[in-house]
């Protein structure tokens, strides 16, 4: 890549990696040089969001007894055969709380949802389908039951030995849940990937910006999706472009899972660090067909993914969502989950260079027109559809565009844009994970 990067200097992105390329490029070289996060067992109150790393099968059965789906009388099923309002079965009602104690023939003993089936009951019938006779100690029951009706058997939620996960699932809060009640309470996940997130420039501070100057965001912005996608970030300080700076700063976190810059990606006079990525290992990707942002630089050092995304925010965050979001899920056995979208009808046409994948920046708001045309329906029936306009603002400097926006249109490389009136799909890609 050393000449390649020398020939970008004097002339540009001459060619650019389609995103989807430039991202098998880079998970076939972590999948090469054996590239995944240490694993470790971790108890479920910590195991919210971490990544199994092994299959999970259940310990027990859940429930391991036979329970009460409804309030009211366990029985046996016989003996309510043809029982009917105008013919009721009539049961003894034994005041006996203890579920072990076997029940006899002919005798019914009041249950709560959740409890154990008494022993040799196979029934429960529902509270409103009997009536109790305190006076004589009796049941009527007006309904006949089947057996097992109104009974929740052993394993009726997860049999012992059942297959529950398989490596690679993010585990839910519900997960959570299900695998404490079958038995599971240390899981074996990866590791959180750490990242080194390093800012850089000459003409970026932390405050007080002079004429020329701007503030650091970037740095600020990438830690924190890292922290949402499952990571754990160091935020560095601002390093100047200076390649011998840049190198430190670079050998400095390569005890990280991740290294990622932000700016002198491209291929201007400061931007040094695809020079020195390729000189201390190896440039996998340097320019990408996306706007905004084509001039990122994927890369190799130690075994340690790079990834230098461009200094404009706008290019930054869109970059680290293509390539960042990815290699953090790759990196602890798993894939990043696609982006929630909504169906919208677009406004305002949106104009796209073909080879290109673009992110339009776009708001959401409700059709007035179809919301009052639906004005006078009944509550539940369908209300209006959605409408999306591109942001006015669309430079790849003006965050803003990003932070107010409701979400992008991606426009896939084989369209020209996207005429106004077609139905999209708007992007949310501020998900967790």
């Amino acid at each position: 890549m050393k000449g390649a990067d020398r020939d970008r200097k004097e002339s540009g992105f001459r060619v650019r990696t389609r995103v989807d390329d430039a991202r098998s490029i880079l998970e076939a070289a972590l999948e090469e040089r054996s590239v995944r996060c240490d694993q470790e067992r971790v108890a479920l109150e910590r195991a919210d969001g971490r990544v199994l790393a092994e299959s999970i099968t259940a310990d027990v059965d859940v429930p391991h007894y036979e329970r009460a789906a409804m309030d009211g009388y366990a029985l046996r099923a016989a003996d309510t055969f043809g029982a009917s309002e105008r013919s009721p079965a009539v049961l003894r009602l034994e005041d006996q709380p203890d579920s072990e104690t076997t029940l006899p023939p002919e005798t019914a003993r009041r249950v709560h949802t959740g409890s154990a089936v008494p022993a040799d009951a196979d029934a429960v019938v529902m509270l409103e389908h009997a009536e109790s006779l305190a006076a004589t100690g009796e049941l009527e029951v007006l309904d006949a039951v089947a057996e097992g009706e109104n009974v929740a058997p052993v394993g009726e939620d997860v049999e012992a030995g059942q297959q529950l996960y398989e490596p690679g699932h993010r585990l839910r809060p519900s997960d959570l849940g299900l695998l404490r009640s079958a038995g599971i309470d240390r899981p074996l996940v990866s590791n959180r990937p750490t990242v080194g997130v390093v800012p850089t420039g000459e003409e970026v501070v932390q405050a007080d910006p002079d004429p020329g100057e701007v503030i650091e965001t970037n740095g600020l912005t990438v830690s924190r999706l890292v922290e949402r996608w499952g990571g754990r970030a160091t935020h560095r300080e601002i390093v100047t472009d200076d390649a011998e700076a840049l190198r430190v700063a670079i050998q400095r976190d390569l005890t990280k899972e991740v290294v990622v810059t932000t700016g002198g990606s491209s291929v201007g006079q400061r931007d040094l660090l695809p020079e020195v990525i390729d000189d201390l290992g190896e440039v996998l990707v340097h320019g990408v067909a996306l706007k905004p942002g084509h001039p990122v630089c994927l890369g190799i050092v130690e075994e340690t993914p790079v990834l230098a995304l461009p200094g404009y925010p706008v290019a930054c965050l869109i970059n680290a969502v293509q390539f960042l979001r990815p290699t953090l899920a790759w990196l602890q056995g798993t894939e990043a989950t696609p982006h929630p979208t909504v169906a919208a009808r677009l406004e305002r046409k949106i104009a796209s260079e073909p080879g290109t994948r673009t992110f339009a920046r776009v708001s959401l708001e409700a059709d007035e027109g179809v919301e009052q045309a639906h004005e006078g329906h009944e509550e539940g029936e369908e209300g209006g559809e959605l409408v999306t306009t591109p942001t006015r603002a669309s430079g790849s400097g003006v965050l803003s565009s990003v932070a107010l926006a409701d979400g992008w249109v991606v426009v896939p490389e084989e369209r020209e844009g996207i005429p106004a009136g077609e139905t999209v799909a708007v992007e949310n890609w501020e998900p967790w994970f």
